[in-house]
This record gives structure tokens, C-alpha cells and sequence, in this order.
């Protein structure tokens, strides 16, 4: 009798992993969540910018004070920093965040390079997040509703992207952040709650001039 046939053996540039069905759902929903919140928050702004381009005096529904003011933040540089607005690529990013939440709980399966990607794209999202909302902060002085509510999905979906990442050797750590790496992943939701109140309490202490007129 001939041998039996080999398996046949494909090369993949990544290797898939062992896959951590109860985490990858989390995400999966948190992604969903996401994807709709700032859709949301994406689609106001978008909607209230091209009002104002139509009517200089409109003021957006969002526009409460002199501080808290949407109107003011569309109608700086910042807003518009690639030449078009920051809005668009909110709607491109948030629809795609959507389909990946999706797609998970479908069942497929992403390989490394895809999650590489993917945390990469959440860093540079939360990065720009960051920025945009400093500059908000301290050299426009105004923030925007919608924006923080976009900074307010944006940060967790890159923070327990890449804990995932880490935990499921997706991105190697270094030997010498095995143990910060470690309570990161023990203390993930306290950290969390720390990075919002740190940005909570920045916007109080820098407008607080303000607030506490009116408290």
C-alpha cells in the first residue's frame, strides 16, 4: 500500500495562538459598545459641524457655557488637523471598531499580526485622543461634551486591548516589565478609574476659575 498522504503544512507569517475564549467576548462587547457610543458622539459632531459651516451664528445643542462649548472647539485649527475633520475619521474608526466586535463574537478567529495592528491603531487612537484633549484643555479653554465622551470609550478600548495583548504573549514583554506588567493586569480596572479621575480632576482644577462661580 502507497504511504499515507502528509498533512499539508501552511506557512503563516504569525502563528495563531491559544485563544482566551471568555476575555475575547469581553472585548468583543466592549468593542461593540464602543463602536456605537462614538459612532454616536462622531455623528452629533459631524452633524452640528457642517450647521455651523451653513450658519456661522448656529450654536450646537452641546455649547452649555463658555467653558463647556462644542461650538468653540470645531471652529479652532485643531479640529480639522489633517487638512479635513476630526469627526470623519471618528466615523471611519468607531464603524470599523464595530465590525471587529462584531466579527468576534461570529467566531472568527484573528491571527497575531491582525491584534499587532490592531493595538497599534488603538495607541495611536488614544494617543491623538490625548492630545486633542490637551490642547482643549490648555490652549483653547473649552472642552467639548462629545469629545470626552469619545476620549471615554477610546481609553479603555486601547487600555484592555493592549492587556490582552500582553497576556496572550500577542506583544513579548520584557523580562524587566514582568512585574509591572503583572499588577497592571491585577490592578486593570482600578487604573482605569485613576485615569479617568486624573483627567476629571485636570479639567476641574484648570477651569476651576469658573466652576466655582457657579457652584
Amino acid at each position: 500500500m502507497p504511504p499515507p498522504p502528509r498533512p499539508l503544512k501552511l506557512n503563516m507569517p504569525f502563528k495563531l495562538f491559544k485563544r482566551d475564549y471568555a476575555s475575547e467576548t469581553w472585548l468583543a462587547w466592549l468593542y461593540i459598545i464602543a463602536g456605537m457610543v462614538g459612532l454616536k458622539a462622531s455623528l452629533a459632531l459631524t452633524i452640528d459641524k457642517f450647521d455651523l459651516l451653513k450658519n456661522p451664528g448656529f450654536t450646537p445643542s452641546c455649547s452649555i457655557n463658555p467653558i463647556i462649548s462644542c461650538g468653540t472647539v470645531m471652529k479652532t485649527a485643531q479640529a480639522s488637523i489633517f487638512g479635513f475633520d476630526d469627526t470623519l475619521i471618528g466615523l471611519v474608526a468607531f464603524a470599523a471598531l464595530l465590525s471587529v466586535g462584531v466579527s468576534i463574537l461570529a467566531g472568527a478567529r484573528h491571527n497575531k499580526w491582525f491584534w499587532q495592528l490592531f493595538v497599534a491603531v488603538a495607541a495611536g487612537g488614544a494617543i491623538f485622543a490625548h492630545w486633542l484633549l490637551y490642547e482643549a484643555i490648555f490652549n483653547i479653554n473649552a472642552v467639548c461634551p462629545w469629545c470626552l465622551t469619545v476620549d471615554a470609550v477610546v481609553i479603555p478600548l486601547f487600555w484592555y486591548t493592549l492587556l490582552y495583548s500582553l497576556k496572550q504573549n500577542i506583544l513579548p514583554t520584557p523580562k524587566i516589565l514582568n512585574s509591572t506588567v503583572d499588577m497592571a493586569q491585577r490592578y486593570k480596572h482600578v487604573i482605569l478609574v485613576l485615569w479617568y479621575l486624573g483627567i476629571a480632576l485636570t479639567i476641574l482644577l484648570h477651569f476651576w476659575y469658573y466652576f466655582k462661580t457657579v457652584i
